[in-house]
């Protein structure tokens, strides 16, 4: 097999992303959160009350990392951890009012940050492009 460089790419364009997104974000006024925790929004926006365990699957962040981020943000008051009353062992992360509100100005930012991502793809070549992540993507949980 030849020498590959897609790992390598991967990771650079996610720091270089990271990157532009919390430039963006700031340019917008969020100030609330960074990049890396509007993951975590994103997620709960989608289905807000989670399992810290289910957070943690649906982001790809660790359980510990996760950890460290919901702490400042929950000091932020941007969401909650409140005990399940099914099972008080478990742990459910919840939205503030606060997140709720910041949910259209966050689309805005990521429907540009998109924009710019995708710059110069035809519809064909993002569906390719994006069936070929989740393609790696699956070869690497696989195993």
């Amino acid at each position: 097999m030849r020498a590959t460089n897609g790992g390598f790419l991967i990771s650079q364009v996610k720091q270089v992303q990271g990157r532009v997104f919390d430039a963006m974000l700031q340019e917008a006024g969020i100030e609330e959160f960074n990049g890396a925790q509007g993951r975590i929004l994103y997620i709960l926006w989608q289905e807000d009350n989670l399992p810290i365990v289910e957070l943690s699957r649906r982001t790809g962040l660790a359980k510990t990392t996760l950890t460290g981020m919901l702490d400042r943000m929950e000091e932020k008051g941007i969401l909650e951890r409140r005990f399940d009353k099914k099972d008080r062992r478990q742990v459910r992360i919840v939205l503030s009012d606060k997140a709720r509100e910041l949910n259209d100005k966050y689309n805005q930012v990521s429907d540009a940050m998109n924009e710019r991502f995708y710059r110069g793809f035809t519809d064909s070549e993002i569906k390719q492009f994006e069936e070929t992540l989740e393609r790696i993507l699956r070869n690497l949980t696989q195993e």
